[in-house]
């Protein structure tokens, strides 16, 4: 894998779950990593705490999503966190993660409901790009977290895999408006991963095996499983692939 020694990166969510692991990752590759977070302190000061002690570089950034004027927020505290590390302000890698959901089938959605998923996974991803692109050196890297949801239909997740097909459709248009500078634009798909967001499908000796029975791998995904393609679509060695999404849900509906 080629280093990141030099670059600098920025990941949503970057908290808990596939986030953590990424902004890990990517620290441990040789990325300064801005630890995004909009509500957990606790927990994005722990990701901090575990790049910094394995050798990396971090520093957490807060800025909630989803709330009126979150990516200007966002971008100023960013840009400060910089100065204030000495670092020159620009972006390399930006990893597009944080997420929630709020379950549901067509009965069940609610304009709330739809209208905060889509401004998490689908809106702020969007002007996260757009104001970033002033700051984003050429040859930088865009990485969105989907969901496998968006082959495999999933009815109690309807509104968050529209969110998430909408997530996809950017990652197209993107990948195609930006790529005379070398920017790649990509997503990754997981499915079953063991994070606090699916604790419900892991809870139990029995949930647990009921979701590995779907993988062709007989087990869940780890956070680890998904971090390491996200650092692969990070690299250099992955300059000739975009506007794609990766599918890393171990095989599930195969």
């Amino acid at each position: 894998m080629s280093t990141l020694k030099g670059r600098t990166a920025l990941v949503t969510g970057a908290g808990r779950g596939i986030g953590r692991a990424v902004a890990r990752r990517l620290a441990a590759d040789g990325a300064l990593v801005a630890v995004h977070y909009g509500t957990d302190e606790t927990s994005a000061g722990e990701t901090v705490r575990l790049i910094t002690e394995a050798g990396g570089a971090a520093f957490p950034l807060h800025a909630p999503l989803g709330v009126p004027d979150d990516v200007s927020t966002l971008y100023d505290r960013f840009d400060q966190g910089l100065t204030e590390l000495g670092r020159t302000t620009g972006l390399d890698i930006l990893v597009n993660n944080a997420g929630f959901n709020v379950r549901g089938a067509v009965a069940d959605v609610t304009p709330q409901d739809f209208d905060g998923l889509m401004a998490v996974h689908a809106k702020a991803p969007l002007f996260l790009v757009q104001s970033g692109l002033p700051r984003f050196r050429d040859g930088g890297r865009i990485v969105n977290v989907s969901s496998a949801s968006t082959r495999v239909a999933l009815p109690t997740s309807l509104a968050y895999t529209m969110a998430k097909a909408a997530l996809e459709a950017l990652t197209r248009t993107l990948a195609k408006e930006l790529g005379p500078r070398g920017i790649t634009v990509n997503a990754v798909a997981p499915a079953f991963v063991k994070t606090d967001l699916n604790k419900r499908r892991w809870a139990t000796p029995e949930g647990e095996a009921a979701h590995a029975e779907l993988s062709v791998f007989g087990r869940m995904g780890l956070t680890e499983d998904v971090a390491d393609i996200v650092a692969f679509l990070a690299s250099d060695d992955s300059r000739w692939v975009t506007g794609q999404t990766i599918d890393a849900s171990g095989g599930v509906g195969l």
